[in-house]
């Protein structure tokens, strides 16, 4: 039996595909540990062929539930490929994670849903060339007219007899040499397969972390500048009026937003 991981954002149509493609043999309970809720299914022209209906997810960095099982699982190295279901018409928040999951080392296909949608709104995305910049197969497919389905399972089944090296995204220079120094550094401590992905997961940690130390810092500046605590004379003349003004500004903390820091 070979098992197939169907993988993508929320409201990408990837539960729509997985109907198609399993139809009424489908098993529904909770992955160990969590409440989450697990589908899987029995392909239903390759009664051999397993399709595990991952959690939708943005990132496979594990700060939700979600994104706990579907890392652990494609880490567990149970899934011979991965089906990416992609919303076609919001291509590039999609993408992120279908970088992530190309550097798992699993063989990917990526399927752009909502095909339909685009041509309607008179766009056109070449799949041919979104194929050779990612590495990966790339089929149009539309869930809701039932279009792109056998082709994209052609290309499922081609890539899951794969037996040549996989192929990665080329990054930066920079990045690259400091990725491959970690890979050095790690050795055989992690999986052959997981060599990249696992430096990768922890360099995006680390922008992470950085990121939210960045919007702490600009939260501060922001409150100390409403304050008007440039002069420590301010504070020292006006301090029940500032604390009262402090405590207010406090209260609406959560409604300000940071930009993120884009790291090169």
């Amino acid at each position: 039996m070979k098992e197939l991981a169907l993988a993508g954002n929320p409201n990408s149509g990837k539960t729509s595909l997985f109907n198609i493609l399993t139809g009424s043999s489908q098993h529904v309970g909770n992955w160990p540990g969590v409440t989450v809720e697990k589908k899987s299914g029995l392909f239903r022209k390759n009664k051999e062929i397993i399709i595990q209906d991952l959690p939708g997810i943005y990132s496979l960095s594990p700060y939700t539930s979600e994104e706990m099982v579907s890392r652990n699982y494609l880490l567990s190295g149970n899934a011979d490929a991965i089906l990416d279901v992609v919303d076609a018409t919001n291509l590039e928040r999609n993408l992120y994670l279908s970088l992530q999951l190309i550097e798992t080392g699993i063989p990917v296909v990526l399927a752009l849903n909502m095909s339909d949608v685009v041509e309607k709104q008179g766009k056109w995305i070449d799949t041919t060339k979104l194929s050779y910049q990612l590495g990966v197969p790339v089929v149009a497919t539309s869930a809701l007219k039932k279009t792109g389905i056998d082709q994209v399972m052609q290309k499922v089944l081609r890539e899951m007899e794969r037996t040549d090296e996989m192929l990665y995204p080329v990054y930066d220079s920079h990045f690259e040499a400091a990725l491959s120094e970690i890979i050095r550094i790690l050795g055989n401590a992690v999986p052959q397969k997981q060599a990249r992905f696992m430096p990768l997961s922890f360099l995006n940690a680390i922008k992470n972390y950085l990121n939210s130390w960045y919007c702490l810092i600009f939260k501060k500046q922001r409150l100390k500048m409403r304050l008007g605590l440039r002069r420590k004379s301010t504070l020292k003349t006006q301090r029940p009026l500032l604390l009262m003004r402090a405590m207010s500004l406090l209260s609406q903390q959560s409604k300000w937003r940071c930009k993120p820091m884009l790291l090169n």
